[in-house]
């Protein structure tokens, strides 16, 4: 007679173990010393991005920043990037054109090659965000002191102590520890009856790293970070033009993200063997696309340049002050751009998606029947999903934590977009990377 299968343990008996109790202590011990890295970390970046795009050029004694000065900017990063992936463990962390996905537990060998890769990627314009790094720096760190307080912690505990870390990582960013639950249960595909056991260390932690941050803003001074973009235009009820609109900007995003996306999976390919050389070209081109774009317009360069997660609560409430023809310019400089930062460097594929989909919202409004607000929240929910590589639930929550004020009136064509985008970038899944040469071709 066959013996019985060993069965797993329900998630009401884990709730009551002690060793579910130690969990969420250790939880929430985790959540403050990866929130502090967190706070320091995105403060970092904020200061560095400023520092090398516009006070350098003054120091070195310029007038103002030059219409080249983005292109060897972007090249040394790139010159970084390709040092850390050629000389340190990890390969720089997460690959973003595959969009966002929690991956594997970074180990503490890997966590230098991570923050170095992230850091030259952001402070130096390439196009993308912080959001993928914080997310493996979270988990490594998690797991590391998880180790240091009790070296023969199981392997079981130690993957949920590292989703805990990455929760309170994410959550310093998006300031919201439900908004970083959706992203990471939507990543990792946890689900069923064991996902509220699961994800409660992590909520733990975020919720701790929450107040860490609350705490650090008022002894450093430096200020909160917040997704939310105030003063946007009000809304009204959705109308059936509206509707439509989100069916065709759906549409539209599934296409362009997934062409963005082929375009950095065919360049990707080329920078394993050769990520000294590729990767400074890579930065020339993005800091050339800059300069272009600078040249075209009476515009900046940080508006093609960085992720466009600070950028963009400008660039709503200033869209009076663009015309159409420089806000298309602006997404196939920005799409461009950011299609050869994720073949080329490491970062988040979130926020730079999250722009051009505004960018192009807002170019859209300008036509009949489209609301600026509406045309931006479609834009940045329908990019997002497809940037995402999926995603959809955090792709709706994300849109309206920006444009929250508007929420209310935005959630239904929102969710319309980010459908149609998402079973659009389906569709188009088999064109996505580039079909293997058949050796007789």
């Amino acid at each position: 007679m066959a013996s019985s299968p060993t069965t797993s343990p329900s998630p009401m008996e884990m709730l009551r173990s002690r060793g579910y109790v130690a969990l969420l202590i250790l939880g929430a011990a985790v959540g403050v010393p990866v929130a502090i890295v967190a706070y320091f970390y995105l403060e970092l970046v904020n200061k560095a991005q400023p520092f090398f795009l516009t006070d350098l050029p003054h120091h070195l004694g310029f007038a103002g920043t030059p219409v080249w000065w983005p292109i060897p900017m972007v090249a040394v990063g790139g010159v970084l990037v390709g040092l850390s992936l050629r000389y340190l463990p990890g390969n720089g962390g997460h690959n973003p054109a595959e969009g966002f996905a929690s991956g594997p537990t970074v180990s503490a060998r890997d966590l230098p090659g991570v923050a170095f890769a992230s850091l030259a990627t952001l402070a130096f314009g390439a196009v993308l965000g912080p959001e993928g790094p914080l997310v493996l720096i979270g988990s490594g760190l998690a797991v590391l002191i998880a180790r240091l307080i009790k070296r023969d912690t199981p392997e079981k505990a130690l993957v949920l102590v590292g989703a805990a870390g990455s929760f309170a990582a994410i959550s310093t960013l998006l300031i919201s520890p439900l908004a970083g639950a959706f992203l990471l249960l939507e990543a990792v595909g946890v689900g069923g009856s064991m996902a509220s056991v699961v994800l409660a260390p992590g909520l733990l932690a975020a919720g701790i790293g929450a107040l860490i941050f609350v705490g650090l803003d008022h002894i450093t001074g430096f200020g909160t970070f917040s997704l939310a973009v105030p003063h946007i235009p009000a809304l009204g009820t959705p109308t059936v033009g509206e509707f439509g609109w989100a069916l065709a900007i759906g549409l539209a995003a599934g296409v362009v993200g997934t062409a963005i996306r082929r375009l950095a999976f065919q360049i990707q390919a080329t920078v394993p063997p050769r990520p000294l050389l590729v990767t400074p070209i890579a930065g020339l081109v993005v800091g050339g696309l800059a300069a272009i774009f600078v040249a075209a317009t009476d515009k900046g360069a940080e508006e093609v340049l960085f992720s466009g997660q600070t950028a963009l609560p400008a660039l709503i409430q200033g869209a009076g002050a663009w015309s159409v023809g420089e806000l298309v310019l602006l997404v196939v400089c920005k799409s461009l751009a950011y299609s050869v930062s994720l073949s080329s460097f490491r970062g988040g594929p979130t926020f730079p998606g999250m722009f051009i989909g505004a960018a192009g919202g807002i170019a859209l409004s300008h036509l009949a029947g489209l609301p600026l607000t509406a045309g931006v929240g479609m834009g940045v929910g329908a990019m997002t999903v497809v940037m995402l590589g999926g995603l959809p639930l955090t792709a709706v929550l994300l849109t309206l934590l920006f444009l929250q004020s508007e929420a209310t009136n935005l959630i239904s064509v929102v969710i319309v977009a980010v459908v149609v985008a998402w079973v659009t970038a389906a569709r188009l899944s088999p064109w996505l990377r580039p079909r293997p040469r058949d050796p007789g071709d």
